[in-house]
Formats: structure tokens, C-alpha cells, sequence
């Protein structure tokens, strides 16, 4: 590695979900000196941050477990497995998706020590605040952290931060949404503690509860079907989705709205299990975020866009650095998902470009940032395809200089 001695860094990774640990883990294993910024105090992205306990994207649908991602993501498993959490696919009989059920306090500190022994370093409670660029490349990015703003040089930066604060920050014009300005609604999963395990869930008194409340209740839910529930590996608390919210714009006054309805939501819902759930006459809510759970914002630039027609037909390509297993999930409309299953032989290859920014030639993306039209969006921003991607633009970071 041959890094110019004004450099700090090979490989700067912004954004510590599962794109990001990926990128981070894809650079080092190349043998990069890898900086990982994360602006809460621990990482994850949306499996520890909103609620959401399940790695989707590692299986691809169907009646067999088929595995899609591997690679690095594999070393996060491992970690999780030695501290007891069991990372066999879980299958909807519904739906055919295997998910991997994930435990979020176990989920953090695995995540610490698989970084930790590829010896990236990390830094918590950190953002990147301002970008220094050329006509073509990012030079250097300003963090904020807790001991102020620190300026942080390096040969490639990997914008995982879901938002894409890196891109837009280097000037890059952002699709926001479809394109039209229509965003993917967000949800509000939440985890319930008191329920007598002995006594199964009864969906159908769910929906009557439902029912009921949606008369008059002032947070109404889209979802008539009692949602999606599942118990949390090793805790015995109940995990729901049964909250959603339009967004409008981007704006911290959408936000703000968002939050403080699902806050609202969640309590006014543990009320329903109490008063009409068998089972749920002691329960009460155990968590709520740290924030809500937000499927779309930014699209920064691509060189390529991968599409859903790739998906639909399940093309494969022989540039190929990644699968897209999960089928399309569109959230267009709050509470009323539609799924649309991949095709061919279940999967669809995701090219380099798609993580190669436009307009600059060492910034690269992962994660839901990754060249996306709308429909192929709703399957790659998935936390298993995540992995996948991240590693591949961590990987081509640490060889583009």
C-alpha cells in the first residue's frame, strides 16, 4: 500500500451500519489503514438504532435456505454466534423470506470486536461535518466528535452513511426519493416485555383491537393484518411493526413529527394488547428506536444504477461484486408493503459502478446508497445486501490509488 505520507488514512469509511462494517472490514482484509466514523456511540445502523432485529438479504426467497452473502459478513456471524445468539435463517411461511433474528445489545459488541481484530480504527460520536475536494477527488473531510473538529486526509472515502451526508457534502446533486420527491414511508418497530409466553399471540384479537382504536385512536394504523410480530431471540419480548409514517420531505421538522408520533403510537399500542390480547395483561413497552426506522433519503450519483428489471429477471453479469437476494419491498404507500420476488435463479448480480460515485473517483458507496433505480431500491437497501456491497466498495477503495 502506497499511501502519500500527508494522508492519515488509506481508506475513510462514513457510517457504521452494515454497509459501513462492511466497507471498513472489505479495506482492511486488502491491507488499508481504515478510519470508521459512527455518529451514535455504538454500531449497527438500523438492527441497533431502530429496532429493526433482523438481518434481511443473506438467503435468498423460497422454500430452501440458499445463501446469497457471505464474505465478511460471515466474520460478524461468527462473532454473534460466540456470544450465543443463534444465527440459523428463519423462515416466514408466508412470505418464503429467510431472515437471521438478531439480539441489538449483542449485535453492538460483536460489531466492536469483529472491527477491533481486523484493526480498524473507530471512532463513536463522530460525524463528518465539511468536505475539502479537487475537481475529482475528495482530499480530506472535517469531523465534529467530542473533543471538537479534527481535519482527516486520505486516499478513498466510502459513503455508508444511509443519507448520504458524505456526497452531498462534496457537492454531489441527490436524487431525494423516486425522484419525484415520494419517499418510502418510515416504520416505528418497538419491543414488548410482560407477556405470558405460555399463551400464544392471537392475531385475530389484534386485529380486533384494531379495529376498535382506529375509530377514534390518534394514532390510526394502515396495517388491518396485526402487523408483523416475532418473539426476540433470548429475551422472550415481543417485536412489532405496526407503525408507519408518510414522509413528506426531508426536513428535521418532518422528523421530528415522525418520532414523536411513534412515540405516541407505541404506547397507545401496548394499550391495545393489554385491553383486548390474551396473554399481554401485564405487558409493557421495553423500547422504542433510538430513532425511527427510515427506509429512504438521499440517492447520491451512480455510475451505474442497477435496476428493477435486473432484478425481475434476475440478470447476471460477469463484472459482478454482490447478490441482491431479498425480493422488491416497496413502502411507497404507509402500512401497505408490496413484494415483488426476484427472478431467474432467485438472485441478481450487482456490478462495481453501482458503488462507484459520479463525478469523483475515490468515493464509493454502500449500502442503501448504492446505484439504485426506484424499484431495485426497495431490494437492496437491505441490511444483507448491505454487508455485500460495503465489502466490495471497501475492497475497490483500498486498491484505487
Amino acid at each position: 500500500m502506497s499511501r502519500r505520507p500527508e494522508c492519515d488514512y488509506d481508506v475513510v469509511v462514513a457510517g457504521g451500519g452494515a454497509g459501513g462494517v462492511g466497507a471498513a472490514l472489505g479495506a482492511a482484509l486488502e491491507g488499508a489503514d481504515v478510519l470508521l466514523v459512527e455518529k451514535y456511540g455504538f454500531l449497527g445502523g438500523a438492527a441497533t438504532t431502530s429496532n429493526v432485529l433482523a438481518y434481511c438479504g443473506f438467503f435468498q426467497q423460497g422454500e430452501t435456505a440458499i445463501k446469497a452473502v457471505g464474505g465478511v459478513a460471515d466474520l460478524v456471524l461468527d462473532e454473534l454466534r460466540a456470544l450465543a445468539v443463534d444465527c440459523d435463517p428463519f423462515c416466514s411461511p408466508t412470505t418464503l423470506n429467510w431472515i437471521i433474528l438478531l439480539e441489538p445489545e449483542a449485535v453492538k459488541l460483536a460489531l466492536d470486536r469483529v472491527l477491533i481484530n481486523a484493526g480498524v480504527d473507530v471512532l463513536l460520536h463522530t460525524r463528518v461535518a465539511a468536505v475539502a475536494r479537487t475537481a475529482d477527488r475528495i482530499q480530506s473531510v472535517t469531523l465534529a466528535g467530542m473533543d471538537g473538529r479534527m481535519r482527516i486526509a486520505a486516499e478513498a472515502f466510502v459513503d455508508a452513511t444511509g443519507d448520504a451526508n458524505l456526497a452531498m457534502l462534496a457537492g454531489l446533486e441527490c436524487r431525494v426519493g423516486n425522484g419525484r420527491g415520494h419517499l418510502q414511508a418510515v416504520s416505528g418497530p418497538i419491543r414488548i416485555g410482560g407477556r405470558d409466553l405460555s399463551v400464544p399471540i392471537d392475531r385475530a384479537a389484534l386485529i380486533e383491537g384494531f379495529e376498535v382504536y382506529n375509530q377514534s385512536g390518534k394514532y390510526p394504523s394502515a396495517r388491518t393484518d396485526g402487523g408483523i410480530f416475532t418473539t426476540v431471540p433470548r429475551t422472550g419480548e415481543m417485536w412489532w411493526m405496526m407503525f408507519d409514517h408518510a414522509m413528506v420531505d426531508l426536513s428535521s421538522q418532518s422528523f421530528t413529527k415522525a418520532e414523536q408520533a411513534a412515540r405516541g403510537a407505541a404506547h397507545d399500542y401496548v394499550e391495545i394488547l393489554r385491553r383486548h390480547v390474551p396473554g399481554f395483561q401485564h405487558a409493557y413497552l421495553t423500547s422504542t428506536g433510538p430513532q425511527i426506522g427510515v427506509r429512504e433519503s438521499r440517492h447520491p450519483p451512480a455510475r451505474y444504477d442497477i435496476t428493477g428489471e435486473d432484478l425481475l429477471i434476475g440478470r447476471q453479469r460477469s463484472d459482478s461484486v454482490a447478490r441482491a437476494a431479498w425480493p422488491i419491498e416497496d413502502h411507497s404507500i404507509a402500512g401497505k408493503p408490496v413484494y415483488h420476488s426476484l427472478g431467474g435463479d432467485g438472485f441478481a448480480d450487482i456490478p462495481l459502478d453501482c458503488m462507484r460515485a459520479k463525478g469523483l473517483d475515490n468515493v464509493f458507496y454502500a449500502g442503501r446508497l448504492i446505484g439504485a433505480d426506484d424499484k431495485a431500491y426497495g431490494s437492496i437497501r437491505v441490511m444483507g445486501t448491505a454487508f455485500a456491497t460495503g465489502e466490495a466498495a471497501g475492497r475497490a477503495a483500498s486498491n484505487c490509488f
